[in-house]
């Protein structure tokens, strides 16, 4: 007879099919040959071409040149050899990378590689070759949506990023330096991380060898599914230094869904700066430790003044969600739908308090401003502009005219630089930066706006095609 606890193996049997059955079921990993063998056919090479413009017939490169010297010589006394012609109209290629997610042809990638794109062709790894819509797309969290005519299209599995933890291994697949379908792996290094003028993309950083033309391309769990963007390196170099940064996939989809239905992007805003809690303001306030985020200004007539919420009260919860860090707060506000009421729990003056917030539409100017702050405005076509003060207009002998302070996407593309000087959009003097808005917000997209430049001693009109819409 055995006696409770005795070794019956018959006890021990049940026992540990009991215990098996009651484990919770690992999933298995894939190794990077399979994971790379069953989805590696649903990540595509992205070809984008822009069509850029030059109005003294060179590239831009040439064209710096040409100022050089042209400062120094009359018009008249010009070599041959720096006499360019009439403007022209070069072709600018590029390339990035991209997956699909669904079998009907969509495909997400990153904005940047196809922002300000005349033609955009997609290339699978069976070599087919699709030209490509760009169904929408978000500079704001670097997200587009493509879609090629084509079905039964391989694609991949969404996995949930917030499952990840620092030092799990991931895998990217992309096109560095047009390599095609190239794979690199590593480690995730960090999560949750905050970049200059991406306040509202909790990026993952991971060690993964990034480069150019990897842009747009997935990262993979090691359980095959899809959990981020690659998107950005750190560099001084202009390559892989160590550190890259991928988009959330959820983030991800949220902008593609809505991109998907023929939405704007519609993102939450509370209307406040804040700022991080560290060690010495929590004991300052009373905290009993460093977390949330504090609240630096407060907007007029913004959602938060509305609710009550005022300058240095910390928020220690957004709609029941704890606001572990100053960064969690832009995502957790811009992924809630505007018009929504929102309970906001805050620390003011040794006590917690709940305010009922109801949400706003976050404003274009501020969309990479933290979580409501205002910024200097980046106007459509990527321009940055200041209006001239009376010592600058003095200097400039104008009477009108507005200064570029920086110039990127369309802009850049047409050739603008920082301290030209914008005289006049399609020959209507512009004076104030609300008057360049209204002018460029009235051009439709896919058409070209005539901006009238002043560039040292020389008055040149530069035609710029708007690749988004008003």
């Amino acid at each position: 007879m055995n006696r409770p606890g005795s070794r019956n193996p018959i006890f021990l049997f049940w026992l540990m099919l009991v215990m098996a059955l009651a484990a919770p079921v690992a999933r298995a990993d894939y190794s990077i040959p399979d994971l790379v063998q069953k989805y590696g056919p649903a990540v595509v090479n992205i070809s984008s071409t822009r069509i850029m413009h030059s109005p003294g017939g060179v590239n831009p490169e040439q064209e710096q040149l040409f100022q050089f010297f042209r400062q120094f010589l009359p018009p008249g006394q010009m070599p041959p050899q720096l006499q360019s012609p009439g403007p022209q109209e070069f072709p600018a290629r590029d390339s990035g990378s991209g997956f699909i997610i669904s079998p009907d042809g969509y495909i997400l990638t990153n904005d940047h590689v196809v922002n300000g794109s005349d033609d955009v062709v997609v290339k699978l790894t069976n070599k087919r070759e699709y030209t490509a819509k760009v169904v929408g797309a978000d500079p704001v969290s670097d997200i587009a949506l493509l879609k090629i005519d084509a079905k039964d299209l391989p694609v991949v599995t969404l996995g949930n990023p917030d499952n990840l933890r620092v030092g799990d291994q991931v895998v990217a697949i992309g096109s560095p330096f047009g390599f095609e379908n190239s794979v690199t792996s590593g480690i995730v290094s960090a999560l949750r991380r905050s970049l200059p003028d991406a306040n509202y993309v909790p990026f993952i950083q991971t060690d993964v060898p990034i480069n150019p033309g990897n842009s747009g391309g997935p990262l993979f769990n090691m359980q095959g599914q899809v959990v981020g963007i690659n998107s950005q390196i750190y560099t001084r170099s202009g390559g892989y230094q160590g550190l890259s940064f991928a988009i959330p996939i959820n983030v991800a989809m949220y902008v593609a869904d809505q991109l998907k239905a023929g939405h704007k992007i519609a993102r939450g805003w509370l209307g406040v700066s804040i700022q991080e809690v560290t060690g010495e303001l929590a004991d300052s306030f009373g905290l009993p430790r460093p977390e949330g985020a504090l609240v630096a200004t407060v907007e007029k007539g913004g959602p938060a003044e509305k609710a009550g919420m005022r300058p240095s009260d910390v928020i220690l919860k957004f709609d029941g969600k704890p606001v572990r860090s100053s960064r969690d707060l832009p995502l957790m506000v811009s992924m809630t739908k505007p018009g929504s009421s929102v309970p906001v729990e805050v620390w003011r003056k040794g006590q917690v308090k709940t305010l009922d917030v109801t949400l706003g539409a976050l404003p274009v100017q501020v969309a990479n401003a933290g979580a409501g702050a205002q910024k200097q405005s980046r106007l459509r076509g990527g321009l940055v502009l200041g209006e001239l003060s009376p010592a600058q207009r003095k200097e400039l002998k104008l009477d009108h005219g507005l200064l570029v302070e920086d110039s990127s996407g369309d802009a850049l593309l047409a050739g603008i630089r920082v301290g030209d000087v914008i005289l006049a959009v399609n020959n209507t003097e512009v004076d104030t930066v609300a008057q360049f808005r209204r002018a460029i917000d009235a051009v439709p997209r896919g058409k070209s706006v005539a901006l009238l430049v002043r560039r040292g001693n020389s008055t040149v009109y530069v035609p710029m095609k708007l690749s988004t819409a008003g």
